[in-house]
């Protein structure tokens, strides 16, 4: 009966043995701030500052923004003051 079932397993595989469709190669993002070397982070610019919020008023993570860590340290900076003179909410509703 186990047999069977691995037999079975096994004749459904038309892939590599590396091959795990959960986990796809994604491309390694660049840090939009190291890319361009004239883009200038301003916490009294809004409208630069949503690009790393959430809709709820977030900071999103480096993982998802793709910034190294030395620039999503300044991101954080930028957005806490931005909302400490109220340009950016705290919570979106």
């Amino acid at each position: 009966m186990a047999d069977k079932k691995q037999n079975k397993r096994n004749n459904n595989k038309n892939y590599d043995e590396d091959y795990n469709p959960r986990f796809r190669k994604q491309r390694k993002k660049v840090c939009v701030l190291c890319s361009d070397k004239n883009f200038e982070l301003d916490y009294k610019n809004p409208e630069q500052l949503k690009k790393f919020v959430n809709d709820k008023g977030k900071i999103l993570p480096r993982r998802t923004t793709g910034a190294c860590s030395k620039h999503q340290r300044d991101i954080t900076t930028a957005v806490k003051r931005a909302r400490h003179i109220a340009i950016l909410p705290y919570t979106q509703n």
